[in-house]
């Protein structure tokens, strides 16, 4: 079986230098390596072509047979890195937190251990007679976050 430290070195080597980002690798039994990689303005196919190029040329396919796929992390896929977070601040995001709760807001700020969403939700003022949309911002530490990505607006 291909070693999972030695494709993600390979990998690191061919991010060094280069605005993109590695977010997930993984080799099933049968040595088939996925690479999905991101960056903040998306990712081109040429720059997939050229990672897989890169890997190939390191791994010797006469001591391991393997298959290999590099693709990017996918419009409308869960974040899977800190870095895809921080890259959607200020954007909507839709967020769902392990205790099932769905939340659609904007990304306001990403910490170490949590994300702050800014929410719209209805309010009565003191006094009025009908709730007002204010934006609100809640605080969500990543250990409550089941999974959270891009809102998709087709508009």
């Amino acid at each position: 079986m291909i070693d999972q430290k030695k494709v993600e070195k390979i990998v690191n080597e061919w991010l060094e230098g280069k605005e993109y980002f590695l977010t997930d690798l993984s080799i099933s039994e049968d040595d088939c390596i996925v690479v999905e990689i991101d960056h903040k303005d998306g990712v081109w196919i040429d720059d997939c072509v050229d990672l897989s190029k890169y890997i190939e040329a390191h791994l010797d396919r006469n001591t391991e047979d393997y298959e290999l796929e590099v693709g990017s992390a996918g419009i409308g896929q869960p974040f899977k890195v800190k870095r895809q977070y921080v890259n959607h601040i200020g954007e909507a995001v839709e967020l769902k937190t392990k205790g099932g709760e769905k939340l659609t807001g904007t990304l306001k700020a990403v910490g170490d251990d949590g994300v702050t969403l800014t929410l719209r939700v209805k309010v009565r003022p003191e006094g009025a007679k009908r709730p007002k949309l204010t934006d609100v911002d809640r605080d969500i530490p990543m250990s409550d976050i089941e999974c959270c990505s891009a809102k998709i607006n087709f508009k």
